[in-house]
């Protein structure tokens, strides 16, 4: 790893991972696994364009404050809380931290995964979990991959964290099997990303993408899962299984997703009131849509609706 200027430390300044504070910025404590190493880092003071790199494939995820970064010829952009990217080995990064301070320091993590362990994992997916199209394959996209983190990424970053920092006789053994669920979960996101939000484009050649978009085309109509393999050309307990693979959720969470993020949208118009954002969403009843919606959102329709306005 290479970094640019360095200041010394300060005495107010208090590590949040423990140990002596070396620097203002870049100050770091690295943990170490026989595949992974976790490096954590605390940055004091406002820096611009300090260097960074890593000899490893590396998921980078930020956990407090701000930076700015600058990679290849990619406009700079804002990378935050709840925010990760996934970079391939030997790629140069400059960032910048625009709010670093002593009271509010910029905290994020790097988590360094050995080649050999990524291609081991993505072939145990490939063997075991083979995509829907026979001419796709599982892979891990570390071309500059930026994401904002679901809860499921979210949890196994904290219990990442956790695990390197206990003191457990097994503790090589559950990072282990963190870090491959990891890689899986990861390549679920990429995957959803592409069968989600870019479904109008690949539902002439993917038969999950074509789903989606029926399913966006027909949220007011109940949807059974054998309507939904019909379309897909697949067995129920095929498509079932593929579905849940590939985006990592089951065809009725999703739909439920779908439909609460069509609800959103109907409420932010102050002109639609929350049974008309019920029943355009394809719900039944208000007492159902309050639940799912404050199921997956965490909050009640009528709250969301008065933060709107």
């Amino acid at each position: 790893m290479s970094s640019g200027r360095k200041s010394l430390s300060n005495s107010d300044a208090l590590p949040a991972w423990g140990g002596r504070l070396d620097a203002l910025v870049e100050n770091k404590l690295t943990l170490s696994h026989d595949v992974a190493e976790l490096h954590l880092y605390e940055t004091f003071q406002r820096a611009q364009l300090v260097e960074l790199t890593f000899d490893s494939p590396v998921l980078t995820s930020m956990l407090t404050g701000k930076k700015v970064m600058h990679i290849d010829a990619l406009k700079p952009f804002d990378y935050l809380p709840g925010e990760s990217l996934v970079l391939p080995a030997n790629k140069p990064m400059k960032i910048d931290f625009p709010e670093a301070t002593l009271q509010s320091p910029t905290r994020c993590l790097a988590l360094t995964i050995s080649d050999e362990f990524i291609q081991q994992t993505v072939n145990h997916l490939n063997e075991e979990y083979p995509r829907c199209e026979p001419s796709e394959v599982w892979e891990v996209n570390t071309n500059n991959y930026h994401l904002q983190n679901n809860f499921e990424i979210s949890s196994l970053i904290d219990k990442i964290i956790r695990l390197y920092r206990e003191n457990n006789v097994l503790k090589p053994f559950f990072i282990h099997n963190s870090l491959e669920e990891l890689i899986v979960r990861l390549m679920q996101t990429q995957a959803r990303r592409v069968l989600v939000d870019q479904a109008r484009k690949y539902m002439s050649s993917h038969r999950l993408a074509f789903v989606v978009e029926y399913i966006r085309n027909n949220l007011t109509k109940a949807l059974a899962i054998e309507e939904l393999s019909n379309q897909a050309c697949l067995s129920k307990s095929h498509f079932f299984r593929l579905f849940k693979n590939e985006l990592g959720i089951s065809p009725i969470q999703f739909i439920l997703q779908e439909r609460i993020r069509l609800a959103k949208q109907i409420l932010s118009n102050p002109a639609k009131s929350i049974t008309d954002a019920c029943y355009e969403s394809g719900f039944n009843s208000l007492t159902h849509f309050s639940s799912a919606f404050r199921t997956v959102e965490r909050i009640s329709p009528r709250q969301y609706k008065q933060q709107l306005s």
